[in-house]
């Protein structure tokens, strides 16, 4: 018999609406500075995904200052103001258990950032130069 939650095509359509709904609502927190936190209060806080488990339980958010500066004491104070946040969660989001958070650092802007790096590269527009000429090549031969 297969596990209870053993998903291979990602996740259920309620996972990605809850986790919508709980990063409004902690965009939503982080956006008005109802924390009373120095660091939190000084940084733009963006935050792109947060990602649920298949039980609703716990939620990881991916979290990213603006212009990516002080991220791990970002982060460190987000870790530290956990349970606010999470009572805050619990008010805005109408579910049964209130999902305990997680905060990660966000990537894909590195991720985003090397993939371009690659496209610049000599050596990609030197492929991408040769493929543009054959394919002009071939379309005025016929």
């Amino acid at each position: 018999m297969a596990k209870r939650f053993e998903q291979t095509t990602g996740p259920s359509q309620r996972q990605q609406r809850v986790a919508e709904l709980v990063r409004h609502a902690l965009a939503e927190v982080l956006s008005r500075g109802d924390l009373q936190d120095d660091v939190l209060n000084r940084h733009v806080i963006t935050i792109p995904e947060v990602r649920m488990s298949p039980d609703l339980k716990l939620a990881t958010a991916y979290v990213m200052p603006l212009g990516g500066k002080d991220e791990d004491a970002v982060i460190k104070a987000l870790e530290k103001n956990r349970k606010v946040l999470r009572q805050e969660v619990a008010r805005r989001v109408n579910l049964k258990f209130a999902p305990d958070l997680r905060f990660r650092r966000d990537e894909s802007f590195d991720e985003a950032a090397r993939i371009d790096a690659l496209l610049r590269s000599e050596r990609v527009a030197r492929d991408t130069g040769k493929a543009g000429i054959d394919v002009n090549d071939d379309d005025n031969d016929e």
